[in-house]
C-alpha cells in the first residue's frame, strides 16, 4: 500500500537525459509456516529483522503479509537487480523469524480469516468493512511509471483500460485457494472485486472528472478516502506518476520485470497518441468486466477479448497482440528482443497459475504447491540474457468467434487494428 520510494527522482526525464519515463514496482507476499504452509502472523517481526539488515519492508494489511518496493529505475536489467535482491532479503529475513516467503496472489492453505496489522488505519477499515477486510489477505504487484501531471496520468489510464485484462492473464499466480482449486487463474481478482471502487477502472473524461467521483465515492461513505480507491489504474495522490494496479503478485521476478516491460511500454505508447491529439478508445464498462471476467478465470491457458476489435482470441495470441501495439516503444528503450524472450518463455513455462496447478496435479498434495512457490519467488532466470525471436507473429483466426454479447454498445468506436499488424 506504499509507492516506490526517493518520490524526487520520479519523472519522465532520465538522468542522461533522454526522454524515457521512469518505473518503480511494489511486491506484496504471504508469510507462510515452513512446516504447514498456513500463513504465518509475523510480519511485524520480519520487518524488523529487514531493517536490521538494512533493507527496508514495509508492512502490509494483515500480519501475514509484508511488501517491498523497489527505488525509481530507469531500465529493466536495474529493476530486475533490485527485484532479485530485495525479494532474497526479504526471504532471508522471513527465514530468520521462523517463515517462508511466498510469491502467490492468495493464500494456498489455511483460514479465510488472517488478523488485521495492528495499524490504525487498517483497524479503522477493519471496523468499517468487517468479513471483507477480515479475508482480504490478497497479493498483488503494482506498477508505477512516471507521466507529467495527474492530468496526463488520468488521460493514460484510459488508454490502458482495453490491455489490463491480459495483463491479468499473464500475471494470473492464484488458482489454488484453502486447499482447493477454485477453477479460477486469479482468484485474488475476483476476491478483490467485492469491494468498492475496485478492479476495471472507469473512464474518465479529466482529472477533475477523476477527483469529483473520488468525492463523491468519499462523500457517500462507499470509501474512506481517496487511498482506498483500488481501480487497476489510477493517478498516484502523491507523485507524478500512473499507477498499475491490475496483477496478481508475479511468481517470478522476470514475470514481475516483464510486466513493468509492458506497462511502461503501453505508458509511452498512449503519451505519443497524447500528444498527437488522439483520444483513447471508450471500451464500455460492460465489456471491459467481459475481458476481467475471462481473464481472471482462463489465464493463460483459454482465450482472451481483444477489446480493441470484439475478437475472442486465445490467451496467447492477445499478449502477442499487447507485443505488436507497444513494439514502436519497447525498440525505442531497446527492449523490444527481451521482453519477446521473457514472454515466449513464461508462455513455455506457464504463469504462477500454470506452476501452481501443475505442483498439485503431480502428487495431489498442496504442501506442494507452496513449496513450488516458494522456489519460484527467488528464481530469476534467463529469458532476458537470449536473444529471443525476432517478431511475435500470433496465429490470429480469421474464424475467432466474435464476443458473446451482440450489443453494439459494448465495440469500441476506436481503436487500432492489430490482427493485420500481428501476423
Amino acid at each position: 500500500m506504499s509507492e516506490p520510494e526517493r518520490a524526487d527522482e520520479v519523472g519522465t526525464v532520465e538522468p542522461d537525459g533522454c526522454v524515457h519515463p521512469s518505473m518503480g514496482v511494489e511486491e506484496e507476499f504471504l508469510l507462510v509456516d515452513p512446516s504447514t504452509g498456513h500463513p504465518l502472523p509475523r510480519n511485524l517481526a520480519v520487518v524488523e529483522a529487514a531493517e536490521k539488515r538494512g533493507v527496508r519492508l514495509q508492512l502490509e494489511f494483515t500480519q501475514c503479509q509484508v511488501e517491498t518496493t523497489s527505488p525509481v529505475c530507469w531500465h529493466t536489467h536495474e529493476l530486475r537487480t533490485q527485484l532479485a535482491e530485495m525479494r532474497s532479503a526479504a526471504a532471508d529475513a522471513a527465514a530468520q523469524c521462523g517463515a517462508r516467503l511466498l510469491a502467490v496472489g492468495v493464500p494456498v492453505l489455511g483460514s479465510a480469516v488472517l488478523p488485521i496489522t495492528d495499524i490504525r488505519r487498517y483497524r479503522t477499515i477493519a471496523s468499517r468493512f468487517g468479513y471483507l477486510a477480515w479475508t482480504r489477505g490478497v497479493c498483488a504487484g503494482h506498477v508505477h511509471v512516471g507521466v507529467p501531471d495527474r492530468e496526463t496520468a488520468v488521460q493514460v489510464g484510459n488508454y490502458l483500460r482495453p490491455w489490463l485484462p491480459a495483463l491479468l492473464a499473464l500475471t494470473a499466480n492464484s488458482p489454488i485457494h484453502r486447499g482447493v482449486d477454485t477453477g479460477f487463474a486469479s482468484w485474488r481478482s475476483i476476491m478483490l472485486s467485492r469491494w468498492p471502487c475496485s478492479g476495471p477502472p472507469p473512464w474518465f473524461a479529466s482529472v477533475e472528472h477523476y477527483d469529483a467521483v473520488v468525492e463523491e465515492m468519499v462523500e457517500c461513505g462507499v470509501i474512506l478516502d481517496e487511498g482506498m480507491i483500488n481501480w487497476d489504474v489510477r493517478p498516484s495522490a502523491h507523485l507524478p506518476t500512473v499507477e498499475v494496479r491490475v496483477s496478481d503478485v508475479p511468481a517470478t521476478v522476470d514475470e514481475t520485470v516483464l510486466l513493468a516491460t509492458l506497462v511502461r511500454a503501453l505508458v509511452m505508447t498512449a503519451l505519443r497518441s497524447i500528444t498527437r491529439g488522439g483520444c483513447a478508445p471508450k471500451v464500455t464498462a460492460e465489456a471491459l468486466q467481459a475481458g476481467y471476467s475471462i481473464a481472471a478465470r482462463e489465464g493463460l491457458t483459454g482465450h482472451g477479448i481483444d477489446l480493441t476489435s470484439d475478437l475472442v482470441v486465445p490467451a496467447p495470441d492477445l499478449l502477442g497482440l499487447l507485443v505488436c501495439h507497444v513494439r514502436s516503444a519497447l525498440e525505442e528503450l531497446g527492449e523490444y528482443r527481451a521482453a519477446v524472450a521473457m514472454l515466449t518463455e513464461v508462455l513455455r513455462c506457464g504463469n504462477g497459475a500454470s506452476r501452481q496447478r501443475r505442483a498439485l496435479r503431480k502428487h495431489n498434495h498442496v504442501s506442494d504447491v507452496t513449496a513450488t512457490a516458494a522456489q519460484s519467488t527467488l528464481q530469476v532466470g534467463r529469458a532476458a540474457l537470449s536473444s529471443g525471436a525476432d517478431v511475435i507473429s500470433p496465429p490470429i483466426r480469421r474464424d475467432s468467434p466474435r464476443v458473446a454479447v451482440k450489443n453494439e454498445a459494448l465495440r469500441p468506436p476506436t481503436g487500432p487494428d492489430l490482427r493485420t499488424s500481428a501476423r
